[in-house]
């Protein structure tokens, strides 16, 4: 039977040190503040935007949120971003994606200052997450690998398989788990073959946003498994990409949904968050 990666447990271990170090922050003057903006009235997008500043409030950061209507004009959205680069206090902006489809999502993300892109989803970061010197990771993938870390699973020599080629989680994370010496294939709609390819990965990583999409047949036995996904099923419950179910007893180590990588995803951003206040104001903790 797998070991069940705590994704709480670690999320709130972390936490707390984000805490002590902005307590040390706050005593030389800064206080982390992030920005959060969210266009429309996307449920999915409203629920995580209300984690968000509950995990701000956690941490002791400083946060603002700003809800704007869904027929704000994408002038409108990119000239506040821009009021919000200038602000000294502010040291990250995070747009809440997806934007209605009359913004251009690109033409927004490359308006964040890089030193203000806790999201790392701009050019400038994504080219630093290429090459490894990087301040800002995508918070999924960092949090995939913090759940790696805290449970000693070493990718050094290890084939890593990632179902999924998205630029917020699948070229990311491989790109990461490259920087940590693994073997990586990344896997998409059109590979061949895919379960073999899956059977052979140490470490299988299912970002595809399809429920319950990896089943026993594409596990090696005794393989890391972490699933990205959060789907909800016929009931409406809460599901990964992974039927879980049917591998819990073939895999070493396994990430449930929900309490797996998603907790994660926020502390990521608070960790993205208290690296930008330190790079803004010269200050190594």
């Amino acid at each position: 039977m797998a070991v069940i990666m705590d994704g709480k447990a670690t999320s709130a271990k972390l936490r707390k040190e984000f805490l002590e170090k902005v307590s040390l922050l706050k005593e030389k003057g800064v206080t982390p503040g992030l920005a959060v903006i969210i266009v429309g009235e996307d449920p999915a997008s409203q629920t995580y935007v209300k984690n968000k500043e509950k995990a701000c409030v956690e941490c002791g950061y400083y946060s603002e949120k700003y809800a704007l209507p869904e027929e704000t004009s994408e002038a409108e959205l990119l000239a506040l971003i821009e009021k919000l680069n200038g602000r000294d206090e502010i040291n990250g902006i995070l747009v809440q994606l997806p934007l209605p489809k009359h913004i251009c999502e690109d033409h927004v993300i490359r308006a964040i200052h890089p030193l203000k892109d806790v999201d790392a989803f701009h050019p400038e970061n994504v080219g630093h997450i290429m090459t490894g010197d990087f301040a800002f990771v995508p918070c999924t993938p960092a949090g995939v690998m913090e759940l790696l870390k805290e449970y000693d699973i070493d990718p050094t020599g290890k084939r890593a398989v990632i179902i999924g080629r998205s630029n917020i989680v699948g070229k990311p994370a491989a790109m990461l788990l490259l920087h940590e010496n693994a073997t990586v294939t990344v896997c998409h709609s059109r590979t061949k073959d895919l379960a073999a390819i899956c059977r052979e990965a140490d470490i299988l990583v299912a970002a595809i946003g399809k429920l319950e999409f990896v089943t026993r047949d594409m596990v090696k036995p005794g393989a890391v498994v972490i699933d990205v996904g959060i789907n909800r099923n016929a009931e409406g419950k809460l599901r990964g990409d992974v039927n879980f179910d049917d591998v819990v007893d073939l895999a070493s180590y396994i990430t449930p949904v929900p309490g797996g990588v998603g907790p994660m995803t926020i502390t990521m951003l608070m960790q993205n968050t208290l690296r930008a206040a330190c790079i803004q104001n010269n200050i190594t903790l």
